[in-house]
């Protein structure tokens, strides 16, 4: 028999499924452990009131509906995501907060009894909805509707946004309300030639943006750093957090808290991983303040960006974590300290992501024949750069990491909020005893994934092709070219200021007035 820690137990209940009907009051459940059987309910409660199970039905979705009694004959599979709505003969429910107990039996996890508060609010029927099909809302019927629905409530027409070119069944999960799409120039720069541990030969960046001499500038970076040799790229570090926060009744009791958790971290991972064939616990880093222990979780999540996946991991093994250990006063799954899409010092030292240093050696001739600048102005600008960044508070001392990170972000299916994090950039320079310029960047938060998230779309899924970054262990490669092509950014831009040129080049290419 599988033990299902208690906050774990409320998430099999569908919050704000609780509704009055026609005939009674329906509330939801949902498998959000793993597959499992449905042998029998045993109770139910409604407000504290005692349900009479011969007139519970339950709804399995697509007509098919099921007694109690019958369920109790004939055992139903009950797999992960599947839901199940139990509908009840009850008298209507008044309007807000009441308390629901189900008590039913499965296998693996044997006899569950789920105590949740829902509410019931009130009909607002004035209000105005966007069409919505619960059945199948990418189907060509419901997007027509909603097209139509924009243009009478905007009473503008849509010519461009209804032209696409994919299935859109492919959006389940990644977009709600879809109605068509935004498009967005697409170029490419390169091929740039890179020297990874996974990314091994000449490729080209695709770029989606709107900013003109963009793919321009990295394309010139790009030149000069393959007259070069190429760029020699690394993945230093590879963690993906989520870290909750534990409330004490004072200092020592969270103290000995971090303590008790580090004395059992071997039950605590295997609680975490137990949710996921691709979620590994690497370590948990401990920070203490006042009365709270806030606990980093960090794992490795494969080819996924892993937000998800760490945060239901964690919610797992916090679940265990309660259920274990007494005198937890309060306990919430985010307590802002991971940072997530927001820039921080934390994500800068520890990592947040794929951690990635892109470096390469620029030869001087490189530099005077194509870009006339020395490496020493480079050099000495870069000195002046620095103060300028440290005078800001910034936490990048580079140029402009965000803009290639966003292009690529948005033309492969990455999260594009997730720039606000991976543009944090260190960059170092120094003269080599032949006169050639060293430079190299890191990024201490390069969130990416080759799995997952918007990144089996259509066009998305096509750009990630071009750099052969689809399947299985490819992530690391995709992380090494989007550095690589951020160092070629760095350089471009940082000679064009040294000599000069940005201006001018933004005036020949950039204008669009």
């Amino acid at each position: 028999m599988a033990f299902v820690p208690s906050l774990l137990l409320k998430q099999l209940y569908t919050f704000g499924s609780l509704k009055n009907v026609e005939d009674g009051v329906q509330f939801s459940i949902k498998n959000r452990l793993s597959d499992a059987t449905l042998q029998s309910i045993e109770h139910i409660k409604l407000g504290g009131e005692e349900v009479d199970l011969t007139a519970v039905t339950l709804d399995l979705g697509n007509g098919n509906t099921l007694t109690v009694d019958q369920l109790a004959q004939t055992p139903i599979p009950f797999p992960l995501r599947y839901v199940i709505t139990v509908v009840t003969s009850c008298p209507h429910l008044p309007n807000g907060k009441h308390k629901i107990e189900i008590k039913f039996k499965t296998n693996p996890f044997g006899a569950l009894n789920l105590k949740v508060d829902d509410t019931i609010s009130q009909k607002d029927e004035n209000r105005v909805h966007i069409p919505r099909d619960n059945n199948d809302d990418y189907s060509d019927d419901i997007i027509r509707q909603r097209q139509r629905f924009v243009t009478e409530f905007t009473q503008q027409k849509l010519e461009h946004v209804p032209q696409y070119s994919f299935d859109p069944h492919i959006l389940a999960g990644n977009i709600e309300n879809f109605t068509g799409v935004a498009q967005i120039p697409l170029g490419f720069a390169g091929p740039l030639t890179i020297h990874g541990e996974h990314a091994l030969g000449d490729f080209l960046i695709p770029l989606a943006t709107t900013e003109g001499t963009l793919v321009a500038s990295y394309n010139r970076g790009i030149k000069l750093l393959n007259l070069s040799g190429g760029v020699k790229v690394s993945v230093v570090d590879d963690a993906m957090q989520r870290a909750p926060v534990f409330v004490f009744e004072d200092a020592r009791q969270a103290r000995e808290f971090v303590k008790w958790v580090h004395e059992n971290l071997d039950d605590i991972r295997g609680e975490a991983e137990a949710t996921s064939s691709i979620a590994k616990l690497s370590y948990i880093d401990p920070f203490l303040a006042s009365k709270f222990a806030y606990l980093r979780f960090n794992f490795t999540t494969g080819d996924a960006a892993g937000q998800n996946m760490v945060g239901r991991a964690t919610f797992a093994a916090c679940s265990w974590i309660i259920d274990h250990y007494p005198g937890i006063k309060h306990f919430f799954l985010e307590s802002n300290l991971v940072t997530d899409k927001k820039a921080s010092q934390v994500n800068l030292m520890r990592t947040r992501g794929k951690r990635v240093t892109a470096e390469a050696i620029v030869k001087r001739d490189v530099l005077i024949q194509h870009m006339r600048v020395e490496p020493e102005s480079l050099f000495y600008h870069g000195g002046i750069a620095n103060v300028g960044a440290f005078l800001s508070g910034a936490n990048n001392n580079g140029l402009h990491s965000a803009n290639a990170i966003t292009a690529i972000f948005i033309a492969t299916g990455q999260d594009a909020a997730n720039v606000a994090e991976s543009s944090a950039g260190v960059i170092y320079t120094e003269m080599t005893p032949e006169k050639d310029l060293y430079i190299s960047i890191t990024i201490p938060s390069l969130i990416v994934a080759t799995y997952g998230g918007g990144t089996k779309l259509a066009t998305q899924r096509e750009c990630l092709s071009l750099l052969d970054c689809v399947g299985k262990c490819k992530v690391k490669k995709f992380a090494e070219i989007v550095g690589g092509a951020v160092l070629a950014g760095e350089l471009s831009l940082a000679a064009a200021i040294s000599s000069s040129d940005w201006v001018s080049s933004h005036e020949q290419y950039g204008r669009n007035r």
